[in-house]
């Protein structure tokens, strides 16, 4: 079910007027679209958008574009200061519900690991998935189900059980979640080569990622 969501029209665009636009409590933001005649300049509460990001970022939104009409949407991009991380500006993107769209959804672990049990470490290295589908089936997270991994184990894109219309974007063969061996007794010099490696697993599953989507777009 689609949100609403308040956007007013934004006429000035100068770095002067956009700080006191920020100043006010609202973001600049622009809604683009095939279906529109051009971009539309609006502004939105920072707080509630603040509020949509946290709960619910790849949500479907209503917004009524001015002078053109309620219009579905998502966020499509957003930018934030580099210090403060206070919101500066945000692009939605004009949707048609009966279009696939793409979006990157969190990923979540849920069961309890046959190898954490025996006293291995859960290591989550995957923490967003890529998906395709309806937007109305954009699920809110994805969930995957650790209980069957034993230590040493790893479950990849590929092995994740998807809702139905949901498919995987990204490359199958990335690892989302593994099951490490006990560290209690490993030496110092072993415990500072397994942290290289896993700093380097999650590096080329970024590296995979980030390649997966340039060559998507």
């Amino acid at each position: 079910m689609a949100i609403a969501m308040r956007v007013e029209p934004r006429t000035h665009t100068t770095k002067g007027d956009l700080r006191k636009l920020r100043q006010s409590g609202k973001v600049p933001g622009v809604v683009y679209g095939k279906q529109l005649p051009a971009p539309a300049a609006v502004s939105v509460n920072e707080k509630e958008l603040t509020a949509l990001l946290r709960s619910h970022p790849n949500a479907v939104l209503e917004v009524d574009v001015p002078a053109i009409g309620v219009q579905s949407v998502m966020v499509s991009d957003v930018q934030r200061d580099s210090l403060t991380h206070n919101l500066l500006h945000v692009d939605f993107h004009q949707i048609n519900m009966n279009e696939k769209v793409r979006a990157n959804i969190r990923i979540e672990t849920t069961g309890d690991s046959t190898g954490v049990r025996e006293g291995g470490i859960l290591s989550l290295i995957l923490h967003e998935l890529e998906v395709q589908c309806l937007p109305n089936d954009i699920p809110e997270v994805v969930e995957v189900d650790v209980s069957e991994l034993e230590i040493g184990a790893s479950l990849t894109v590929g092995q994740l059980k998807l809702p139905s219309g949901v498919e995987a974007k990204s490359d199958s063969e990335l690892v989302v979640v593994t099951v490490l061996a006990p560290q209690k007794e490993i030496s110092e010099a072993e415990a500072e080569a397994l942290e290289v490696e896993m700093h380097e697993a999650e590096s080329r599953s970024e590296e995979a990622k980030h390649a997966e989507i340039a060559t998507s777009t």
